[in-house]
């Protein structure tokens, strides 16, 4: 259903079915579809109520119909995630569409509150299926093995797979290792087996520069 059309669009085949997609993404289309505005992003009253409370937004819309649906957001790189039967943690500013067989929602994480504007929750997609992530810049996949923690900025951080714990770190960053940073500052500390997804630019944070 997924296909990248460059690497900052991507096609979406439908042929009666649906996708979810970020609001107002949609840049063209073929055939005939109908487009649906849906509040919150996540299932059900308790995800709406969720994401109101955390700031954790993600406004979607239901695209449905027959034809090619062409989607994009400010020429970010677009990447395809496949998922099969398990979950993948993604901030909601980088989550540009997922397909029918999967489910998003909203997931306490609480030790990653470094992120402004991304809050305490994070948004989940779960299910079998495919997922597009947008990143600025290419976005890089980097391993965790139990024998290899990763540490990451919390500004360049996109989203994560696998068997994954994390915790943030505060008091130290890169840049204050290397003489640069001002103030408190994070890391990201995964540790066990899976995948992050980091971007080659970063968001500002509340620790200021990291």
């Amino acid at each position: 259903m997924f296909r990248l059309q460059g690497s900052k669009t991507l096609a979406v085949d439908l042929t009666g079915d649906a996708v979810k997609a970020k609001n107002g993404s949609m840049v063209a289309y073929d055939g005939r579809m109908t487009f649906k505005k849906m509040t919150g992003g996540g299932e059900g009253l308790r995800g709406m109520v969720t994401r109101r409370l955390t700031g954790e937004q993600m406004t979607v819309m239901e695209v449905s119909g027959q034809g090619t649906c062409y989607l994009a957001d400010r020429a970010s790189e677009i990447s395809l995630v496949s998922l099969h039967g398990d979950k993948l943690y993604v901030e909601a500013s980088n989550l540009l569409a997922t397909d029918s067989g999967l489910r998003t929602g909203t997931t306490f994480t609480g030790l990653r509150g470094g992120a402004s504007g991304n809050g305490l929750f994070t948004t989940t997609v779960e299910g079998t299926g495919q997922a597009a992530i947008m990143s600025d810049g290419e976005a890089v996949v980097l391993r965790v093995s139990p024998q290899y923690p990763l540490m990451v900025d919390p500004g360049a951080y996109i989203a994560h797979q696998g068997r994954l714990q994390q915790q943030l770190q505060s008091g130290v960053n890169f840049r204050t290792l290397m003489g640069e940073g001002s103030g408190e500052a994070f890391q990201m500390r995964f540790e066990g087996d899976g995948l992050v997804y980091v971007q080659p630019s970063e968001r500002n944070t509340v620790g200021g520069d990291v």
